[in-house]
């Protein structure tokens, strides 16, 4: 059952993924209200499926952890540092996202500033990283 459950959402999601680029390559997909349409269509099926899945997928996915893990603690510890790379690497990404974009403005108008704004993107980048070690940390305790 889960099986046929998940090959519907699959060829649901490659479908509304299909459609979309038809679409786009026909040219169909013109101004603002026709982009929102079809993307409220592929949302009302993707969102739903993706849901649906992850309810099929939770009961086994917790059989299978009830039969290997011996701390029933460990799972905390592995939720927290999948939550602190997660997290960082958000973080990280935003802020590189906000730092880049406007050193490469400064770095248009004014070329003898590249270094110090690399950086400044370095920094932002270093928040990952961060993550990855307290992730690091937190494994090597469980």
């Amino acid at each position: 059952m889960m099986y046929l459950f998940l090959m519907i959402v699959f060829s649901l999601v490659i479908g509304t993924v299909t459609y979309g680029l038809a679409a786009k390559a026909k040219n169909d997909i013109q101004g603002k209200n026709k982009i929102r349409k079809a993307l409220k269509v592929n949302l009302s099926v993707f969102i739903p499926a993706m849901m649906g899945a992850v309810v099929f997928m939770i009961p086994t996915a917790a059989h299978a952890a009830s039969e290997t893990a011996v701390n029933p603690a460990a799972g905390l510890g592995y939720l927290a540092a999948a939550l602190s790379t997660g997290l960082a690497t958000i973080g990280a990404g935003y802020g590189v996202g906000a730092v880049g974009s406007s050193a490469l403005g400064a770095v248009s108008e004014d070329p003898s500033i590249l270094g110090k704004t690399l950086i400044y993107v370095g920094l932002a980048e270093g928040i990952a990283i961060y993550g990855l070690i307290i992730s690091i940390m937190i494994l090597s305790r469980i």
